[in-house]
C-alpha cells in the first residue's frame, strides 16, 4: 500500500512514480495556437477558408490570431520551461512553408520553427514535430484535397523540405495528426474542413493520408541527419458494445490506418463493409508498401470512449458519438447505416465526452496484445471545461485536475500492466481556437485571456509542474 514500509513496484510516497525516461509534455497545433495567418508568406489554409463560411464555426471565430504564439515564441518557451516539460509537441502549418503547396519554399516560415527549435533545445526540451495538424493548403484542395492522389505526393515533398531545413535537431518526427479526423470529418460528416459530405471521398481521402504517412516517412529518412525518431499519431477509438458494431467501428475508425501502416494490408472485412460505397480502385499496387514504413513509436490521443450496437434500420435512431451528421454527410462510411452510438454514462466533459479513464487503460493494453513491439506514447489527452478566474487571479479548475490525475494514474496502470509506454503529452498547453467551437472551450493548463492574450497557469498547470519535476503523479 502507498507509504508502507515495503512499497510496491511503481509506487512512491504519497504518489504514483513513473519509470526514468518517461517523457511529460505538452502538445498544440499551428492553426489553434500560432496566429500571424497573413504574415511572412504563409497563403491561407483550408482552415482558414473553412472558419471563413457563415455558420461552420462557434461565433464566426478564425484563427487569424489564436494565442499569437507567432509573435509571443519567446514568453511561451519560457512558460514551457517554468512548467518543467521533457518536451514539446507542435505542428508545422504546411501552408507557411510551401505556400504554392509545391515548389519553393518560404524561408520566413522556416525561419519560425527553426527559432522555435532552437528555443527548445536551448531550455531542454525535445522538439516534437508534427508534419500535418489539419491546415491543408487551399490551393490543394482546390486541385482535389486528399482525396486527390497527388496531394500525397505533395506532401512528400512539403517532408523532404522541411526536414532538410530541421532534420539536425528535431528529436520525433510524427507525420500526421488523427487521420481519422482529416478523412471522415473533413471529406465525409462536414464539421471539419474542408466540409465536404462525400462519402467515397472519404474513403479515398483516408488512403492518401496513408500514402502520405509512407512518402513523408521515406522522405525524412532520406534528409535527416540526427537519428530522430519517426511516428504518428492516431485517435484511436476505445470502442465498448456489441461485437458486430464494434467490428464495424473498429474496421473504418481504427483497422483503417493501423493496418496498412503496421501490417502492409486493408483487411478484408473493411473492404467488404465499405464495397458498396467504392470499390478502393484508388489503391494501386506498391501502394501498401510504401505506407508499411517502419515507426519508432506509435502516438495516441485518447479523450472518452464509444459505445455501439447494431442497427436494423428500424425506428429512430440515437447518435451520440459527437459527429453527428452535417448536411447529410456521415463520419462512419460503410457502416453508419448498420450501427447505433449509445449515449454513455457520466460524468462529461464541456465537450459532452464521457470521462472514463478506465477506457485509456483497455485501448493501451488492446495495442500492447496487438502490436507487441511497438512502443507507445500518449500524445494527447485534456479536458475542456468552464473555467473562470477568481478575483485572486487563480484559475482553480478541479475537474481538469482531477481529469488529469485519474488518467495519469490510468497510464501508470498500463505500464504496471506491461505496456512500453514512453510518455504522456498533455493538451493543452494553451486555451486555443478549438475548431469548430472556436474560441468556446478551453483544454489548456494555461489560460489565454483571448481579448489581452495574457497566459495564467491554471491549477492543472501547477500539478502537471510538480508531475512533469519529480515523475510522480498523485495516486
Amino acid at each position: 500500500m502507498i507509504g508502507s514500509s515495503n512499497p510496491a513496484p511503481g509506487l512512491a510516497d504519497g504518489g504514483l512514480r513513473f519509470p526514468d525516461g518517461f517523457v511529460f509534455g505538452a502538445a498544440t497545433a499551428s492553426y489553434q495556437v500560432e496566429g500571424a495567418a497573413g504574415e511572412d508568406g504563409r497563403e491561407p489554409s483550408i482552415w482558414d477558408t473553412f472558419s471563413r463560411t457563415p455558420a461552420k464555426v462557434w461565433n464566426g471565430d478564425t484563427g487569424d490570431v489564436a494565442c499569437d504564439h507567432y509573435h509571443r515564441l519567446d514568453e511561451d518557451l519560457d512558460l514551457m520551461a517554468d512548467l518543467g516539460l521533457h518536451a514539446y509537441r507542435f505542428s508545422i502549418a504546411w501552408p507557411r512553408i510551401v505556400p504554392a503547396s509545391r515548389g519553393a519554399v518560404n524561408a520566413k516560415g522556416v525561419d519560425f520553427y527553426s527559432r522555435l527549435v532552437d528555443g527548445l533545445l536551448a531550455r531542454g526540451i525535445r522538439p516534437v514535430a508534427t508534419l500535418y495538424h489539419w491546415d491543408l493548403p487551399q490551393t490543394l484542395e482546390d486541385a482535389g484535397g486528399w482525396p486527390a492522389r497527388d496531394t500525397a505526393a505533395a506532401f512528400g515533398d512539403y517532408a523532404a523540405a522541411i526536414g532538410a531545413a530541421l532534420g539536425d535537431r528535431v528529436h520525433t518526427w510524427t507525420t500526421l495528426n488523427e487521420p481519422w479526423c482529416s478523412a471522415f470529418l473533413g471529406y465525409g460528416q462536414g464539421g471539419h474542413a474542408p466540409g465536404r459530405t462525400d462519402a467515397a471521398a472519404a474513403l479515398a481521402a483516408a488512403h492518401h493520408l496513408n500514402l502520405g504517412h509512407g512518402l513523408a516517412l521515406q522522405a525524412l529518412r532520406a534528409v535527416t541527419t540526427n537519428d530522430p525518431e519517426y511516428s504518428v499519431t492516431l485517435n484511436l477509438h476505445a470502442i465498448r458494445g456489441e461485437a458486430e458494431a464494434v467490428r464495424r467501428i473498429d474496421a473504418v475508425g481504427n483497422r483503417i490506418f493501423t493496418g496498412p501502416m503496421l501490417r502492409g494490408v486493408y483487411d478484408d472485412d473493411l473492404l467488404a463493409d465499405t464495397a458498396h460505397v467504392t470499390d478502393w480502385s484508388f489503391v494501386r499496387d506498391g501502394d501498401t508498401g510504401i505506407i508499411h514504413q517502419p515507426i519508432d513509436v506509435l502516438g495516441v490521443n485518447y479523450y472518452s470512449t464509444t459505445l455501439v450496437r447494431s442497427w436494423d434500420g428500424q425506428g429512430e435512431k440515437q447518435s451520440s458519438d459527437g459527429h453527428k451528421p452535417a448536411d447529410g454527410g456521415t463520419a462512419w462510411p460503410g457502416s453508419d447505416e448498420h450501427v447505433e452510438f449509445l449515449q454513455q454514462e457520466g460524468p462529461y466533459t464541456a465537450m459532452g465526452w464521457n470521462i472514463a479513464p478506465d477506457g485509456l487503460v483497455e485501448l493501451l493494453t488492446s495495442l500492447r496484445d496487438q502490436h507487441p513491439d511497438l512502443p507507445l506514447m500518449i500524445t494527447e489527452n485534456g479536458s475542456a471545461f468552464e473555467d473562470r478566474v477568481d478575483p485572486d487571479g487563480v484559475v482553480r479548475d478541479a475537474e481538469r485536475v482531477d481529469y488529469l490525475r485519474r488518467h495519469l494514474a490510468a497510464c501508470h496502470q498500463a505500464i504496471e500492466a506491461g505496456v512500453d509506454l514512453r510518455g504522456y503529452f498533455a493538451w493543452s498547453l494553451l486555451d486555443n481556437f478549438e475548431w469548430g467551437y472556436g474560441y468556446d472551450k478551453r483544454f489548456g493548463i494555461v489560460r489565454v485571456d483571448f481579448d489581452t492574450l495574457e497566459r495564467t497557469v491554471k491549477d492543472s498547470g501547477r500539478l502537471y509542474r510538480r508531475v512533469a519535476r519529480t515523475g510522480v503523479a498523485p495516486a
